[in-house]
Formats: structure tokens, sequence, C-alpha cells
């Protein structure tokens, strides 16, 4: 398999490039409304209204080009559909660079189709690993994906706020553009993968949704998908959350002017909670049989405390009984390892009780729902800044949501181990 094993490695190379301008794009559009709530042309809620839709445009084609982009991927050759999603994000690119001269709305517009690129894009990616790598090497393939990824997320994020504090805003799109070039020469490089004729739209789409079906009928499952829901919704929340809550807390700590690598400071922010994330993972894994969701609860009411003590991080600043970024940077990476022990047993568990045959529709129609889930949040985003709720009040009715949620999120032990409980006479 020496094409396949060429192909491996042009697919981690292009996924980096791809991951990294995808989350850069989004960080100099956002860097981009800092400086204009600095220079006081945005207030503060409209600061966050605008995040939470410039973000969700991002999310739009995962939810509804999802079993689209499913048939596209099974049906015809995913070497094709890797070149084809990177280059409607280079067009992408090219119409967020004409809002320069033509206006904000061609920005929106140029990350919405970075977004379809990615939904084209994202299941290629999985999809090709069993086509291109020996099937005792694919966990350690999807392994190293995996890592890849969440590297080049949180490069991307902190590459693009150092780009948009040096750089004027058309040559930080020239370079993004150049990199979704990069990555796209990588996949042109790579050995055409099979067509599948046999594939067709309305049953490919039947089947999506026909197994998303199953899932929610499921009790145990359904409140699984609902966790890991949940889990989305938090981080998307908190995120979109970040910007207009870290320009207030970053000018308590240093004063009314404005911070040198101010972007890429607040960037910093969600770097420190996905490692935390990270950590908790790891500690899950540790911690936790598959299938054990005893402490999902625990977790999820941990969470929702630490996250009410984010929200109260702006009044302890503001009456001076923290200094620095280090309580803040403690504090996010306290959140992720809880939201990281939350998440992981989910994931295991949605993953050991679907049917083997039908895992792959089972994480399409996990994606679908953690997708949905995070574009909910940016609507919750929106309303509340257009209702003039302050970002440290969004955090705190966030914390509530999450207890609330949780409590009502008893997931129901397998249907086995009831089974056996029942059969076992009491003494």
């Amino acid at each position: 398999m020496t094409h396949s094993r060429r192909n491996y490695r042009l697919l981690l190379a292009s996924q980096f490039l791809a991951a990294f301008a995808d989350n850069a794009t989004l960080a100099v559009i956002l860097g981009q409304l800092t400086f204009l709530k600095e220079s006081g042309k945005l207030s503060e809620s409209q600061l966050g209204a605008l995040n939470a839709v410039y973000t969700s445009l991002f999310f739009f084609p995962y939810v509804f080009l999802a079993p689209v982009a499913g048939f596209l991927n099974d049906r015809y050759a995913k070497t094709s559909w890797l070149i084809g999603g990177n280059v409607v994000k280079m067009c992408g690119m090219i119409v967020a660079a004409s809002s320069i001269w033509s206006g904000p709305i061609w920005q929106g517009a140029g990350y919405l189709l970075v977004g379809i690129g990615g939904c084209v894009f994202s299941p290629a990616k999985y999809g090709i690993l069993p086509e291109i790598v020996e099937r005792d090497r694919l966990v350690k393939a999807n392994g190293l994906l995996e890592l890849l990824t969440v590297t080049a997320v949180l490069a991307g994020f902190i590459g693009g706020a150092v780009m948009i504090d040096t750089m004027p805003v058309f040559w930080c799109y020239v370079v993004l553009l150049l990199i979704f070039a990069g990555s796209l020469t990588f996949n042109a490089r790579m050995t055409k993968t099979p067509d599948h004729p046999h594939v067709k739209l309305g049953l490919s789409v039947d089947e999506f949704f026909g197994n998303l079906g199953d899932l929610l009928v499921n009790p145990r499952l359904f409140r699984v998908l609902c966790g890991t829901g949940l889990f989305w919704f938090s981080a998307a929340v908190m995120k979109m959350n970040f910007q207009p809550w870290g320009l207030s807390l970053v000018h308590l700590a240093d004063g009314p002017n404005l911070p040198t690598y101010i972007n890429t400071r607040i960037s910093l922010y969600v770097v420190w909670l996905t490692a935390g994330i990270v950590c908790g993972s790891f500690l899950a894994g540790r911690l936790h049989r598959v299938g054990d969701l005893r402490y999902t609860r625990v977790y999820g009411w941990g969470l929702a405390a630490l996250i009410t003590v984010l929200g109260t991080a702006e009044l302890v600043y503001g009456a001076g009984y923290a200094k620095g970024d280090i309580p803040i940077v403690l504090l996010l990476v306290a959140i992720g390892t809880v939201a990281g022990c939350f998440l992981i047993p989910l994931n295991a568990t949605l993953q050991s009780e679907s049917q083997p045959a039908r895992l792959g529709k089972t994480i399409a129609a996990q994606n679908f729902v953690d997708n949905l889930a995070m574009l909910l949040a940016g609507a919750s985003v929106f309303v509340a800044n257009r209702a003039t709720i302050r970002p440290s009040e969004i955090f705190l009715f966030l914390a509530m949501f999450v207890a609330l949620a949780v409590t009502a999120l008893k997931v129901p032990s397998p249907k086995v181990d009831t089974e056996r409980a029942q059969a076992i006479p009491e003494i």
C-alpha cells in the first residue's frame, strides 16, 4: 500500500493546514470587531451579537447540508471532495477579502463559504481513512489525525489573532488564501480513491435520518446524545462570550489603555480551556470504564459551579481581589478538565453501545446533534446580547442552564445490566 501510506501523509498535511486556516479566519474576523469596539464604533452588546452571528455561520452548513455532504462523500471519490472543499474555502477567502471595499456583509458570506467547504471536507477526511490505511492501523491513524486537528485548531486561533494584531486585513486574507492553497496542493497530489456509483441520494438521506431516529427512541442513547449536545452548547457559548468578557477583564487587570496584542491575549483563553479538556479526557479514560455514566451528573454540577465562578470573575477583579491572568488560567483549565470528564464517558458509551455495522452513521448523527447544539448556542448568545445582558451575566445564565439540564439528564442503566439485576433474587 505504497500509495496509501503516501496518501495518509498528504492527508495529515492537508488537514493541518485546512484546520489552521478555518480557525485563523474566524480569529481575523473577530479581531476586527475588537478594534471597532475599542474605537467606540461598537457597544459591548453589539460586539457579542456580531461574534455570535459570525461564529454561527460556520455551523449552518454542518446542520443543513450534513445528509447531502454524507451522500457526496459516499458516492464520489473522497479525494475529489477534499479538493472540492478547499476550492470552496478559497472562494470564501476571496469573497471575505472583498469586504474591505464592499462592506462587512461580504465577510460573513465568505466565512459561510468556508463553512460549506468544511462541511464536505470533514466527512471526506474521516471516511477516506479505511480506504488508505490498513485495518490494524486505523485506531492509531484516527488518533494521530485527531491530535493534529486539535493542534491545528489551537494554533490557527492564536495565529489568526496574531495576524490581525500585526497585519492589515487584506494581507491577513492573502496569507489565509495561500494556506488553503497549500492544503489543496497536498490533496491534489493524493492518489484518487474509488467512486461508488451504486450509492443513491434518497437512500443515503433516508439511512441518515433513520439512524438518527433509532438513537432518539433509545432512552439511554437519547440521553447520551443530549449530554454531548449540552457539552458543545456550553463550549460554544463560552467561546462566543470570551471576546466581550475578555475585553472587560483585560481592562480591569491592565487599565483603560488598549493592551498590546489584545486579540492574541484573549485567544489564549480558548487555549487554556482546551488544555483542560485534554487533561479531563485523559483522566476520564483512567477513572471510568466504558459505559460507566454514574458520575455524569456530578461532573455536570461541578461544571455549572465553576462556570458560576467564572461569571463572578469580573466582580472579583473589579474589587481588586485578583490581578493578572494566572487565576483565570487556572479556572479555565479546571473548567476544561471537568468538562472533559463529563464528555468522554458519554462519547465512549455512544460508540460502544451502537451497532458496530452502523457506527459511522451513529457518529454522523452525533455530529449533527452537536452542531445543532452549537447553532442554538449562537442564537442564545445573540438574543442575550440583543437584550443587553452583560457577558458575565451570560456565564451565570449558562451555569444555571447547565445545572438544570444535568439534573434532568439521568441516564438509565444499560438494558443488559438492568435485566441481570432483575434476574438476581433478593436475599
